[in-house]
């Protein structure tokens, strides 16, 4: 029986983008083999690592509690990766998709609170993200939940995103290392755009623009890696999650 057929469910597919993560990507792998629901379809996307990524995450192929696939999209950049992924599972049956990063750790329940949120409203979920504990301590960790409540606030508050601009549904704070989505949707709103950064903001507008069933899900919990903060200061990781937050460079180009 394949992934995502028990009991008549929709098939679900996760689909973890990957870029020279072998340092990270065994956390994630092993986060996902502790799932409660393991009724899916994994889909690792190496965007043309150099390490040892993929290579890792087809060891991990041999004894997963789940079937496992690994693909190569050569083209940079985590918008082609997405994309290329999650229309890769979509043409091999996927009805529900969900996502996470290589550097990322979700919560045991994280696969069965996405498909409950998906089941219950059809749409796009968003899940909550807090910082990896085994990177920052209290301080570090209280830093990563302000900038992102930061980058949250500025996004609501702005105006680009306001519902005059054409948008369906209110501003919500969309990380796309946590999200879920029906294969319904994501085609109707032409997918993840490849191009330009930051992909995710645009694609929540893109959402925004077909559909008021966006949702936010608490119980979808994923620990984000909070790497940044040490590679490049608090202040440079503060931009960057307003950036995101703001949505100033995600324009959809269509």
């Amino acid at each position: 029986m394949s992934a995502g057929t028990a009991a008549g469910r929709a098939p679900l597919w996760v689909i973890v983008p990957a870029y020279q993560e072998e340092a990270r990507i065994g956390d994630t792998l092993t986060a996902l083999a502790r799932q409660h629901d393991r009724d899916f379809t994994l889909l690792v996307v190496d965007n043309g690592s150099t390490d040892r990524t993929a290579e890792l995450a087809r060891a991990f192929a041999a004894s997963a509690p789940f079937p496992v696939q690994v693909l190569v999209e050569p083209e940079k950049g985590v918008g082609c990766a997405v994309d290329t992924g999650f229309r890769y599972a979509v043409a091999r049956g996927a009805r529900l998709l969900a996502r996470t990063d290589a550097d990322c750790v979700p919560q045991p329940t994280w696969t069965a609170a996405a498909r409950i949120a998906l089941t219950e409203t059809p749409g796009l979920v968003c899940g909550r993200i807090l910082a990896r504990r085994d990177e920052h301590g209290p301080l570090g960790r209280a830093g990563f939940r302000l900038l992102v409540a930061a980058a949250a606030t500025f996004g609501r508050i702005r105006p680009a995103h306001h519902r005059r601009h054409g948008f369906l549904a209110p501003y919500r704070m969309h990380a796309g290392n946590n999200m879920a989505v029906t294969a319904e949707l994501y085609l109707a709103v032409d997918g993840m755009p490849r191009r330009p950064s930051p992909t995710d903001r645009a694609f929540l507008n893109r959402v925004r623009r077909q559909t008021t069933a966006i949702t936010r899900c608490r119980a979808m919990v994923v620990h984000n890696s909070t790497r940044r903060l040490t590679a490049y200061g608090v202040l440079t990781t503060a931009r960057w999650y307003l950036d995101r937050g703001s949505g100033r460079h995600s324009t959809d180009p269509r």
